[in-house]
């Protein structure tokens, strides 16, 4: 197997060196290079070329966020494993929306931050199940908190699914088992709501609000 090469970014060094020498103890991976912020990473990234970059997201300079989405932008192939110590799930959900393929805490076991390293370079995905969990129960107030706010009742929020998946006012009222006319009235109560003029605006107001 090649080898896993790895840049380390963080601005503590107790952090990095310490990381340096336990990821360095296996031997599908090779730590290349150390960087104390997001500047210094993507000059090594440049001349490096990492497979993975680990990055710490508080960092003077430039923060691992913004580091995050300039690798990714030049350097598409790159893979970002963000690991940090702050667990504010707004984190987690811009650091995937830009393309990191993973999120750890630093917290993690030595053992599983190398598990998560070499599942990352095998093309997946990872986010800590503590993170995962933040992570939903944060969409799932944001969308409770929405529908309050547009005062949409739940068979409403059932209607507006539907419409989203394209659905005709008979496909609705039999999914749902409405007469077509109730459909209608849902959908024109939706509509009043949401101050939109059809299914089009509904279903991107709908989906940029999390409401679905």
């Amino acid at each position: 197997m090649k080898k896993i090469k790895l840049l380390l970014v963080d601005d503590q060094e107790l952090i990095r060196e310490s990381l340096a020498f336990v990821l360095n103890t296996d031997e599908d991976i090779e730590v290349v290079g150390l960087a104390a912020n997001g500047q210094e990473a993507i000059t090594l990234c440049e001349l490096l070329s990492p497979s993975i970059v680990l990055m710490d997201i508080q960092m003077p300079v430039l923060n691992g966020i913004d580091a995050t989405r300039i690798v990714k932008e030049r350097w598409p192939n790159i893979k970002v494993m963000i690991l940090t110590t702050f667990q504010e799930v707004d984190y987690v959900s811009e650091a995937l929306s830009i393309g990191a393929e993973g999120f750890l805490l630093k917290a993690i076991h030595p053992k599983e931050l190398i598990s998560g390293i070499k599942h990352i370079h095998n093309e997946g995905t990872l986010v800590s199940q503590s993170l995962a969990k933040m992570l939903l129960a944060q969409i799932n107030h944001s969308k409770e908190t929405n529908e309050k706010a547009y005062g949409l009742t739940e068979r409403e929020v059932q209607v507006l699914k539907c419409l989203s998946q394209g659905l005709s006012n008979k496909n609705i009222s039999e999914k749902l088992f409405l007469s077509e006319g109730t459909v209608k009235n849902y959908i024109s109560s939706i509509y009043h709501k949401l101050d939109v003029k059809n299914r089009y605006e509904a279903t991107m107001k709908a989906k940029g609000e999390r409401l679905i």
